[in-house]
């Protein structure tokens, strides 16, 4: 069965499939020795592809797996400034084929979702599906209510708008509340603390849609359970 070369490289688990477009288009990609920029040109499984001089080759079962990244830990494969990479907490033979669903900065904590399904990572981390994330946030200060309508009005910054669809205190806790954000912008939390004149102590990701990090300890991962895949298929369609 055929299908396009971008979505290809993304079922080979090199690049979600926005990513593994823009290679081709850069002409990174040869398929039976010849270098092709259509994301779109059709390949088989007779077809001899690969990135940047490395053959790719699909994957016989796709992994879907959580881990609850500790702080201090980078999210990329590779990092040449980074001293300890997430990666290298997920001990199962497919690892190196793993993508991130989007990304939590090295100071944050809590729940990373990795693949080789290039289209199930794809539509985790692109806004338009609207998988929401929650996270657990100690800010400096109390977080107000006029503080907490502003990152839910949205807030400018860098030419960028930064916005909460909820923010829910946690009154067991000090200066502890509850973020709902639908897509994660770069560090986008603790710039809209800044902007409410907080700095974050804590960030901690405890949901992606449905799946909830439950008492997965800090350093350790799990399979998905069938379930949760489904259910995260479920709502990014």
């Amino acid at each position: 069965m055929s299908e396009y070369l971008a979505k290809y490289i993304a079922r080979c688990g090199a690049a979600a499939r926005r990513k593994a477009a823009d290679l081709v288009k850069s002409g990174q990609v040869q398929v039976n020795g010849r270098v092709i920029t259509d994301p779109a040109f059709s390949v088989d499984t007779r077809d001899r592809v690969l990135l940047q001089g490395r053959e790719l080759t699909p994957p016989a079962d796709n992994v879907y797996i959580m881990l609850n990244k500790p702080p201090g830990y980078t999210t990329s494969h590779s990092d040449k400034h980074a001293e300890h990479l997430a990666i290298e907490l997920i001990d199962c033979p497919e690892a190196q084929r793993l993508l991130p669903a989007g990304r939590l900065d090295r100071e944050s904590e809590g729940l990373l979702i990795f693949s080789n399904d290039g289209d199930f990572i794809q539509q985790l981390a692109h806004p338009r599906y609207e998988v929401h994330k929650r996270y657990k946030v100690t800010s400096s200060i109390e977080l107000d209510l006029p503080r907490r309508q502003k990152m839910l009005n949205g807030i400018s910054d860098d030419g960028e708008t930064l916005h909460a669809v909820k923010v829910i205190p946690c009154p067991e806790e000090k200066n502890t509340c509850i973020i709902e954000l639908n897509e994660g912008k770069k560090r986008e939390i603790r710039r809209m603390l800044k902007a409410c004149g907080a700095a974050t102590l804590r960030l901690q990701r405890i949901s992606v849609g449905q799946v909830q990090l439950g008492d997965l300890p800090l350093g350790k991962w799990r399979f998905l359970t069938e379930n949760e895949v489904e259910s995260l298929r479920n709502r990014s369609r």
